[in-house]
């Protein structure tokens, strides 16, 4: 047996992927390295990235500017706890966030808080809202609103504003907090608003303020719920009804931030503020595991309005410094590499290649915005079979549900983006069985 086999075999024995039935046979394959936007198996095989490892690598693998940065932070050191000591990697990084999310010469937020994951961010952004409430003296607007289908992470309070019934974790609807949700909003490419795709989540400020801490959303894209675009106006129209009803408003961007949807950060293409942001995934530009979570001065001084101002969290690894050093290179990188550029490119290059799929009888819709493609099935897809077809042909493509979608790494080449679209469209158009759940 060779030695890719034996650590496979391991694996299976051993390790618990994510979102994986240990019991099954599904796809895996072992990587030595990776360069670029390639992917090298153990076996030789390369094959181009796709999925910017869960949206998360936009510069690419193996960059020598963020792998000169962590070492030059190894150096001094890994780690420290963030408990009445700091470092200047995260003091760095704290003023580059707050002066990226400024406009027109205003500050759009006061404070940064560093966190361990995406998941845990909208842990401490939940924490946030009910606690400047607390403070407030309004203890029962302890409850969040939004909307269906969305995405916010894994843990106990982010699963708890993931549709309870109809997500992935919809088997735990039993035993997380109980929160509002209203129908999701019409979405696709070039939707026209209409002003009645507001009245649902209308009808819940109307209903239930009182007990709303807060409204939290996705700008633009629904990620993980469906990969759905929709129209800026909505976040328009919950800044109004945020405000008309007091209630605090929340935009998780950790999947769209950082230039994905074409603009730096969704919040400002659709010309409105959140009162707290979520921020992750491409801040170490996929390097290492580190998150951020933004506070207004609003959200700031409400906490302190009781005199207490204890903002009740505060992870074993915040603000890591190799962490927080890898993404302030990163955050350097997005600006040196013209990001607009880049992500312009591939969206201009998707539009012209990726909408071709809309001609084949098992694609339901296209769509496409900044540096995200996706092909919407009539059927969900058959995993399994669908996986290895990709890695045949070198690509790096990996579909849930419904969808075969790409958010490949910014530095891809109009070549390699095409040999993904084209990668798709040889599955669409040749293999029934990958097709058919």
């Amino acid at each position: 047996m060779n030695n890719t086999n034996s650590q496979l075999q391991s694996d299976r024995k051993n390790l618990w992927h994510p979102y994986t039935n240990v019991a099954s046979d599904n796809p895996l394959y072992l990587v030595n390295s990776a360069s670029g936007v390639e992917l090298q198996l153990a076996d030789g095989r390369k094959l181009i990235d796709g999925m910017s490892s869960w949206w998360a690598c936009i510069h690419g693998y193996n960059h020598p500017a963020l792998n000169q940065a962590a070492k030059n932070q190894l150096d001094k050191m890994s780690h420290v706890m963030f408990g009445s000591l700091t470092h200047e990697p995260a003091i760095t990084l704290a003023e580059k966030l707050l002066a990226m999310t400024s406009q027109n010469g205003k500050q759009d937020f006061e404070r940064v808080f560093f966190a361990d994951s995406g998941s845990v961010s909208v842990e401490v952004a939940i924490k946030m809202a009910i606690q400047y409430w607390f403070a407030q003296g309004k203890t029962q607007k302890s409850q969040l609103l939004t909307v269906r289908n969305g995405y916010h992470g894994d843990t106990f309070a982010a699963m708890s504003v993931t549709d309870p019934e109809n997500s992935m974790h919809s088997m735990f609807q039993g035993v997380v907090s109980k929160h509002l949700f209203a129908e999701i909003p019409a979405y696709g490419d070039s939707i026209e608003w209409q002003d009645d795709y507001i009245v649902p989540i209308k009808q819940q400020f109307e209903q239930h303020h009182e007990k709303i801490a807060a409204f939290i959303i996705e700008p633009l894209l629904q990620g993980a719920g469906g990969m759905k675009f929709y129209h800026a106006e909505y976040l328009r129209q919950i800044r109004k009804l945020c405000d008309q009803y007091d209630v605090l408003l929340i935009f998780d961007e950790i999947a769209t931030g950082f230039g994905r949807t074409g603009s730096l950060f969704a919040y400002q293409a659709a010309k409105t503020t959140p009162d707290i942001l979520c921020l992750g995934k491409a801040l170490t530009g996929g390097y290492m595991t580190l998150a951020a979570t933004l506070a207004n001065s609003k959200v700031v001084a409400g906490i302190h309005a009781d005199h207490q101002g204890l903002l009740m969290h505060g992870p074993t690894f915040m603000a890591n410094p190799l962490a927080c050093a890898v993404a302030n290179q990163s955050l350097n990188l997005l600006e040196q590499n013209n990001w607009q550029q880049q992500v312009l490119s591939i969206e201009q290059q998707l539009l012209s290649e990726l909408t071709a799929c809309e001609k084949y009888g098992s694609v339901a819709q296209v769509r496409v915005k900044g540096a995200i493609g996706v092909v919407e099935m009539k059927q969900a897809v058959n995993f399994k079979e669908i996986v290895p077809k990709f890695v045949e042909q070198g690509v790096w493509i990996r579909p849930f549900g419904k969808l075969i979608y790409i958010m490949p790494p910014y530095v891809i080449k109009p070549e390699q983006l095409n040999k993904l679209i084209q990668a798709i469209k040889s599955i669409l158009s040749n293999d029934v069985d990958v097709i058919r759940s």
